[in-house]
């Protein structure tokens, strides 16, 4: 592994002229500019212009501790919305995986659990909600739904590990 990330470092100074950053905050600040500097990428530009999007409204950078979702049974991630993004009906929908990243919920691999009854469907019936199996942890996804539902009142998007 040692080797990998020194290949890549150099790789990175062939490309860029300048040695990868060891300093954490030099790594960061590097990503969330990296991030800003994407808004005038010309992808972005042409998105912007068939989808009508002004230029000054920005893009924002979100920046949080990473925590791992696959670390046993305790472990989980999941999608949530504050409604249902096929009909907008005001109820709490999501799915969910136990020992799991983020990735694994959207990438196919696994079917995911549901979030709720609401979210129950032929493909997942037979599986637990995290409703019935972390009904602390739902009940606090609930809460903070209700919270995004009453200050934003539109649907929102949450993702959980």
């Amino acid at each position: 592994m040692k080797g990998l990330c020194q290949r890549f470092k150099k790789k990175i100074a062939e490309d860029l002229g300048k040695d990868f950053p060891d300093d954490p905050q030099d790594q960061l600040m590097g990503a969330i500019g990296a991030v800003f500097k994407s808004w005038n990428g010309k992808r972005a530009v042409s998105y912007r212009r068939i989808e009508h999007i002004p230029d000054n409204w920005g893009t924002a950078v979100n920046v949080q501790t990473m925590v791992f979702g696959n670390m046993g049974d305790t472990s989980a991630t999941g999608v949530a919305f504050t409604r249902d993004p096929a009909t907008g009906r005001n109820k709490f929908y999501g799915e969910w995986l136990v020992n799991a990243q983020g990735e694994d919920v959207v990438a196919g691999i696994r079917t995911p659990n549901p979030l709720n009854n609401d979210t129950k469907n032929k493909q997942n019936e037979h599986l637990a909600s995290l409703e019935e199996s972390m009904p602390d942890l739902y009940q606090q996804l609930f809460d903070i739904r209700n919270l995004l539902e009453s200050h934003y009142r539109d649907m929102q998007d949450i993702e959980f590990t």
